[in-house]
């Protein structure tokens, strides 16, 4: 696989007008980069939204069917707690402090993740090769979804745009069971990582040994604690996961895998058209930009423009660069791709697969 290299020569100096802009934001407002309250209590909420209702579970009497929607409220609390906590922390946008940032970012452990390879993952290949076809691992989903018109076609893709939607929600369960291991062993063997890189006998002890207090934590305690048959905990633990995925594997794929982003591929060379800041926003959309709710719950994800170009910055100032980002974008005549509303993204993100599943000569 060649090295990719984006373009050096921005003619029209678009990052540097836009950082200066940005800049000047927050100095005129004197206002950090990190996060402030608002996120601190909204990371308190999420929290308390994902563990609350588990120890309810296990501490008091309740009819199963209880129980089991009240797995639904962790899995909500628990995609909520990813987004809004642990995604900034490990941008190291979540405090000013190192320690806090590495506290937070460490609460992925107790959502079935890994640090090390989330911040691979995530900061590293999907940050910095956006919708590249085999260079980001954010839109390979193996054989059994095509993401990609450079990915293989096969017949069962005909029928993606109806069994897609269920295999979202296995997203964070395989986090749970097989990915971590699959990505250590890959990451680790190509020498990758986001900063320096790690003591390869550590990182795998620090798996082992999450994965084994994860499933204390999730399973065991459960069926000790509660007495009831161990399949009824099994379920419990996969509506709650099931409920997170949902919501995790859709809020990312209308950024990325929708009509109006592009999955641009280098030439022989390996080199990219556009510079690293372009080149965000050609591959990203944000989507329901104006609904309170979906901003304050998907942890600005839903503003994956002024993140991709920013990953730096508290989610917790999207919404009031965004007008900057825009405005810059279009002065340079740029694209900023928007959907008005998550209906309209969903219904685009779903025909987009759709067409995606078409064999290529009909596509």
């Amino acid at each position: 696989m060649k090295q990719v290299q984006f373009s050096r020569i921005d003619k029209t100096k678009f990052f540097r007008t836009l950082n200066k802009r940005v800049n000047t934001y927050f100095k005129e407002n004197n206002i950090k980069r990190t996060g402030n309250w608002k996120l601190y209590t909204k990371a308190i909420i999420m929290f308390a939204m994902f563990l609350v209702p588990f120890i309810l579970i296990l501490t008091v009497n309740m009819p199963q069917w209880v129980q089991l929607l009240l797995t639904i409220v962790i899995g909500v609390g628990m995609a909520g707690v990813g987004m809004n906590v642990m995604h900034d922390a490990n941008h190291e946008s979540f405090s000013t402090k190192k320690w806090v940032n590495k506290l937070m970012g460490s609460s992925i452990y107790i959502l079935a993740g890994n640090v090390y390879n989330w911040k691979v993952q995530h900061n590293v290949l999907h940050h910095t090769y956006t919708n590249i076809p085999e260079h980001d691992e954010d839109i390979d989903a193996g054989r059994i979804i095509r993401f990609s018109k450079k990915a293989e076609w096969l017949p069962i893709h005909k029928f993606q745009k109806y069994y897609s939607p269920v295999l979202y929600g296995l997203l964070t369960i395989n986090w749970a069971i097989t990915t971590d291991f699959k990505q250590m062993h890959r990451y680790l063997k190509r020498k990758l990582s986001y900063g320096e890189f790690p003591n390869p006998a550590t990182e795998w002890t620090k798996l082992v040994v999450s994965k084994i207090a994860y499933y204390l934590l999730w399973l065991v305690l459960p069926i000790a604690v509660l007495n009831v048959a161990w399949w009824k905990v099994l379920i419990g633990f996969f509506v709650m996961h099931y409920t997170a995925g949902i919501i995790l594997s859709i809020i990312f794929q209308l950024a990325h895998i929708v009509p109006s982003t592009e999955m641009p591929s280098p030439d022989e060379n390996g080199n990219m058209k556009n510079t690293w800041a372009i080149h965000q926003l050609y591959t990203t959309a944000n989507f329901a930009p104006k609904n309170w709710f979906i901003n304050f719950y998907s942890g600005g994800l839903n503003h994956q423009v002024e993140h991709h170009i920013f990953p730096n910055i508290s989610h917790i100032h999207y919404k009031k660069i965004a007008q900057i980002v825009k405005e810059t974008a279009k002065e340079f005549n740029l694209p900023y791709n928007e959907y008005k509303t998550t209906r309209k993204a969903i219904i685009e993100h779903f025909r987009h697969i759709a067409e995606l599943g078409k064999k290529p000569q009909l596509a």
